[in-house]
Formats: structure tokens, sequence, C-alpha cells
């Protein structure tokens, strides 16, 4: 036995089903978007001109960093603000004024 499905049955499921993944996506964000960690972002993104060491070597705040960041915007680099917010907050917790230095001989 076949079932019969109109044009207009069939342009109603695929509506609803639309509209299910628009509410999902509005009441869930973060589970389609996936975020990189700010370590990530630095190793990928920063280490494409420099070395670990001018991360490591400066021991700034995470506001110093973000100056420091939009800065390189100014310089070509391509972020948005939560990729800067992500690579600040870890760089002063791993690598700011009060994080412990590496022994690196």
């Amino acid at each position: 036995m076949r079932l019969k499905i109109s044009f207009k049955q069939t342009i109603q499921v695929f509506l609803l089903t639309l509209f299910s993944a628009s509410l999902f996506a509005q009441s869930n964000p973060e589970s389609l978007v996936v975020k990189e960690s700010g370590k990530e972002l630095v190793l990928q993104k920063c280490a494409q001109c420099h070395t670990d060491s001018i991360w490591r070597d400066q021991r700034q705040d995470e506001r110093a960093w973000e100056a420091t960041l939009y800065r390189m915007m100014g310089r070509g680099a391509i972020w948005t603000k939560e990729d800067i917010k992500s690579m600040s907050s870890y760089l002063a917790s791993d690598f700011g004024k009060n994080s412990a230095k590496l022994n690196i001989k």
C-alpha cells in the first residue's frame, strides 16, 4: 500500500521541520556552534606569524592582551570579538602577570 502525500502536506512538513530547527537553535545556540578555546585560537592564529615566546614573555593582564590583539587586527589579523575575548582570557590566565613562569632551557 502506497501512502499518497500531497504537495501541500509536503510543504507543511518541511515548514514544520524548519520552524522546529529554528526554535531549537534559538533555545540552545551553543549546540550548533563549535567554539574554539582560547588556546586553540592562539596556536592556530598567532603562531602563523609568532613563536610562542611572543606571548610567553609579555606577562600582560586580560585588558592589555585585548589591546595587543586589536593592534594585530590593525596589521591584518581577522578575528571576531569573541575570538579576542577568548584569546585574551587564555593569555592572561596562562601567561599573565600572576601566572607561574616557565623555566625552559
